[in-house]
């Protein structure tokens, strides 16, 4: 049995839960329908711990004024970078004040809580969510999002290194790349962070089904 958190101590960050992510298309829909239901789990145990909630969000200008131009072989799905798409694969996925930057409607937020806007793949990268976390004495980041390869990764590596005690969510964590996902979890994560599911994290909570 994994020891339980201080809420007080302890923040629910949830990663880019946005529409254009979760509602992208059908598969995207049916991949993330069982991670919200765990997220949104999460979020309604951290609330009745009193724990902190927050939210970091992709949030880029139109223009691509927030996206730099960087040397690489793919994109973030592993698709070949080429002369003829190369200029496309830096536009930012989401931009800001698009119904694809909302929230999802599961996951709504309420007034206490934190929306963390970032322009990185970290949510701590050019971001007030280390202030907020350390103002409030946080020390625990509970994580959950997606993907799991990419965001929820650079976030997990920044905050070991803001020396947080981490818990990584795995069943409220997704990625297109399945197998990605799968090694993440089982051989990456667990050297950085304590990685539970959804019923074991609600339970280190103090909520009792």
């Amino acid at each position: 049995m994994s020891p339980g958190l201080e809420p007080d101590r302890t923040c629910l960050l949830l990663f880019d839960f946005l529409e254009g992510h979760a509602n992208r298309d059908a598969a995207a829909r049916e991949r993330y329908r069982p991670v919200i239901a765990n997220a949104a789990a999460l979020a309604a145990a951290a609330r009745a711990a009193g724990a902190m909630v927050a939210y970091a969000n992709a949030d880029h200008r139109a223009d691509h004024g927030t996206v730099a131009r960087t040397l690489r072989d793919t994109d973030n799905r592993l698709r070949p970078l080429t002369v003829e798409n190369r200029g496309e694969s830096h536009k930012p996925a989401i931009v800001a004040g698009t119904r694809e930057a909302r929230i999802v409607a599961e996951l709504a937020p309420q007034a206490a809580d934190y929306i963390v806007p970032k322009h990185r793949w970290s949510a701590f990268r050019g971001t007030y969510l280390d202030l907020a976390l350390r103002t409030r004495g946080v020390h625990t980041l509970v994580l959950c999002g997606g993907s799991t390869d990419v965001g929820i990764a650079a976030t997990a590596f920044a905050a070991r290194d803001f020396d947080y005690d981490l818990l990584i969510i795995s069943d409220a964590c997704t990625s297109p790349e399945q197998d990605n996902h799968a090694q993440f979890m089982k051989r990456i994560f667990p050297r950085m962070a304590r990685v539970r599911t959804t019923a074991e994290a609600i339970q280190m909570f103090g909520i009792r089904p």
